[in-house]
C-alpha cells in the first residue's frame, strides 16, 4: 500500500539539542536518509526504583487513520516516540490494516507522526505531526488526511523539475529532543499539525526541496520555530530573493573527466542536491538565504583503482542577489591553513613531540584534497642546525621527537605533484622558529602564503600579458604582523628568479610565451622573527 514516492524515518536524541551536538552535522548524501542516533548513559538505580521501573504505569493509545475522503485506511505508517516521563525511551510503530490500531505505553510525553499514502502516486502523500501527545490516561487520536494543506514550494524558473525533498521536525521537552522526518521523490506532499500546542519555541521544523532547471538548479529550504508543527507551506521565491552558488570544476590542460557536486544546507539533516559535471564545467545553484549557511562538496575525476579527490567548502554565507564562486581542483596548488575559528593548528609542540599536519597541495581556492596526487613527499626537522629526522609519506604530515630545551628549529616539507615528470609541480615550504617544551601543547608559529591568480579551468593564464596575482598571508604572521614579504617569479623551473614588488596585496608581472611554466617563491618574516621560504615550481602554465 505504501507509495514509494515518500519514505520516512524517525530518530531520537537524548539530552542533546539536535544533530550538531557532536560538532559535525548529520548529512543525508546520495539521497539516502540516515537516522540521528545518540546513546544515553544510565546511572545505577536502587533496588526499589528498579522494581518500579519494571512495571511502569501504562495506558492504551488508540490511533484512527482516515484518508482524504474521510474513510478508514490501512495505507499509513505511524511512529510514536517517547520524549519525557516514564515513556521517554519508548518507540512504537503500531499497525493494523483496518486503520485503527492500539498500543499500550507508559505514561509520558510523546511525539507522534503519521504518513498517509493515497491509492496511487497521483493522490499524493499526507504527513501529520503531533509534537505534544501527553499520555496520562487511555487516549484516542485521529489522524485525518482532510486536515492537511499542501507544501507548495517552487523555484522562479517555470518548468524546473522537482528532484526530491525532505520535511524534518524536532521537538524538545525537559532537555530531551526527539525528531521525525519524511522524504519525498515527487510533488504532492500535504502536511498538518495535530493536537494541542507544545511549549513556545519547542518545535523546530524545516522543509528542503531540490529542483533541476534548464538555466539553474535550486535548493529551497525554510526553517520554522514555533509551538506547533506546520499545516501547509507556500513559498514561491523570486529570483532576486535567492543567492547564487557557482561551483567550478577544473582539470589540467588537455584533460577531461567527470566530477560530482553536491549542495546542501549546513544545519540539520537534509537530502541535498547532487549532479555530475563533464569537466571543465561550472554548476550554478540558486539557494534560499533563509535556510542559513550552505555546504558544497566536490569530487574530482579519478583513474581506475585510484581514490577520487574530495573537496569540501562548508558554512558558506549566502545573501539574496549575491553570487559566491568556488573553484575546485585548480592551480595554484600549495600549502594552506585552516583559518576557521577553533581549527586545529597545522603544527603543534607537545612536550618532546613536534607534529606537522598541513595540506601541502591544497588547490587554488585553499580546499584540501582528500587524496592528494603526488609522486614523492618528504618532511625534515633540524634542531640548531642538526638533523633530527626525515619522514616520507603523506605530503605535509610528519611527527618528530626532540629534546625539551629551547632551540632554533628548521622544519621543511616538500611534495612533487603528479607523476614526477618534468612538467610536474613541486611545492616546498621551509619554516624557522624557536621552540621549547611547555606545560601544555602549543601551536608552532607557522605561516603560509597563498597565490590566487585568475586562471582558466585548465589551470592556465594567457601568454604574453600582464598578470595581477593576489598574495595572501595565513597563520602566525597574521596575528603578530609581517615584518617583510618578498615574492619572486621564474620561467626556467627555478634556475633564475626575478623579484616582483608586492603592492596592495598583489604582484604584477608579464607572463611568458605559450606553453611555458611559471614558478613562484615567497620569503616572509613575521614580527617575532619566524620565517617562511615557500617555493612552488611549475605553479601554472600559459596558453
Amino acid at each position: 500500500m505504501n507509495d514509494s514516492s515518500a519514505s520516512r524515518s524517525t530518530c531520537s536524541t537524548s539530552c542533546v539539542s539536535g544533530p550538531r551536538a557532536t560538532g559535525r552535522r548529520t548529512v543525508l548524501r546520495g539521497l539516502a536518509l540516515a537516522a540521528v542516533l545518540a546513546g544515553t548513559t544510565f546511572s545505577a538505580l536502587p533496588p526499589a526504583a528498579v522494581a518500579a521501573s519494571v512495571t511502569p504505569e501504562t495506558y492504551t493509545l488508540t490511533i484512527r487513520h482516515l484518508d482524504r475522503a474521510g474513510t478508514a485506511t490501512g495505507g499509513y505508517s505511524t511512529h510514536v516516540t517517547g520524549i519525557s516521563g516514564p515513556g521517554a525511551q519508548e518507540e512504537a510503530t503500531p499497525y493494523d490494516a483496518s486503520g485503527t490500531v492500539t498500543v499500550r505505553l507508559p505514561k509520558g510525553r510523546y511525539l507522534l507522526d503519521s504518513t498517509l499514502y493515497g491509492s496511487g502516486p497521483a493522490t499524493g502523500t499526507d504527513w501529520v505531526v503531533q509534537p505534544r501527545l501527553d499520555l496520562d490516561g487511555d487516549t484516542t487520536v485521529t489522524v485525518d488526511a482532510r486536515t492537511t494543506a499542501p507544501v507548495d514550494v517552487r523555484p522562479p524558473e517555470s518548468g524546473a523539475r522537482y528532484l526530491n525533498g525532505i520535511g524534518f521536525v524536532e521537538v524538545t521537552h525537559e532537555g530531551r529532543t526527539r525528531s521525525a522526518n519524511i522524504m519525498t521523490a515527487r510533488e504532492g506532499l500535504r502536511v498538518a499539525h495535530l493536537g494541542p500546542a507544545s511549549e513556545p519555541g519547542s518545535v523546530k521544523e524545516w522543509f528542503d526541496t531540490y529542483w533541476s532547471g534548464a538555466r539553474n538548479d535550486y535548493g529551497l529550504g525554510y526553517t520554522f520555530t514555533s509551538d506547533r508543527a506546520l499545516t501547509g507551506l507556500v513559498r514561491h521565491p523570486a529570483a532576486g530573493g535567492l543567492a547564487t552558488l557557482k561551483i567550478r570544476g577544473a582539470v589540467a590542460e588537455g584533460a577531461t573527466g567527470t566530477g560530482f557536486v553536491s549542495v546542501q544546507p549546513s544545519a540539520g539533516p537534509t537530502v541535498g542536491l547532487a549532479q555530475s559535471l563533464d569537466l571543465p564545467a561550472t554548476a550554478t545553484v540558486l539557494v534560499t538565504p533563509e535556510r542559513g549557511r550552505w555546504d558544497v562538496e566536490y569530487t574530482g575525476p579519478a583513474a581506475p583503482e585510484t581514490p577520487p579527490n574530495r573537496y569540501v567548502a562548508d558554512g558558506i554565507a549566502v545573501h539574496a542577489g549575491a553570487t559566491s564562486t568556488h573553484t575546485f581542483g585548480n592551480a595554484v596548488f600549495g600549502p594552506a591553513l585552516d583559518t576557521a575559528p577553533g581549527a586545529r593548528p597545522a603544527g603543534v609542540r607537545d612536550g618532546d613531540r613536534i607534529a606537522l599536519d598541513i595540506p601541502l597541495l591544497a588547490d587554488g581556492d585553499g580546499h584540501a584534497p582528500s587524496a592528494p596526487r603526488f609522486h614523492a613527499a618528504t618532511t625534515t626537522l633540524h634542531r640548531d642546525g642538526v638533523l633530527i629526522g626525515t619522514r616520507r609519506g603523506a605530503p605535509g604530515r610528519a611527527e618528530f621527537t626532540t629534546t625539551p630545551g629551547a632551540a632554533s628549529y628548521r622544519l621543511t616539507a616538500s611534495a612533487t605533484r603528479g607523476d614526477g615528470s618534468a612538467s610536474s609541480g613541486r611545492v616546498t615550504a621551509a619554516w624557522t622558529f624557536a621552540s621549547a617544551a611547555a606545560a601544555r601543547p602549543e601551536a608552532l608559529p607557522l605561516s603560509t602564503v597563498r597565490f590566487t591568480p585568475d586562471l582558466a579551468l585548465d589551470g592556465t593564464a594567457p601568454a604574453g600579458t600582464t598578470l595581477r596575482v593576489p598574495v595572501g598571508v595565513q597563520g602566525a604572521a597574521v596575528e603578530t604582523g609581517v615584518r617583510s614579504l618578498t615574492v619572486s617569479t621564474s620561467v626556467d623551473d627555478g634556475t633564475t628568479w626575478t623579484r616582483v614588488p608586492v603592492v596592495d596585496g598583489r604582484v604584477s608581472f608579464r607572463t611568458p610565451g605559450p606553453g611555458r611554466a611559471v614558478s613562484l617563491r615567497a620569503e616572509l618574516t613575521d614580527a617575532q622573527g619566524n620565517t617562511l621560504t615557500q617555493t612552488q615550481r611549475n605553479a601554472f602554465r600559459t596558453r
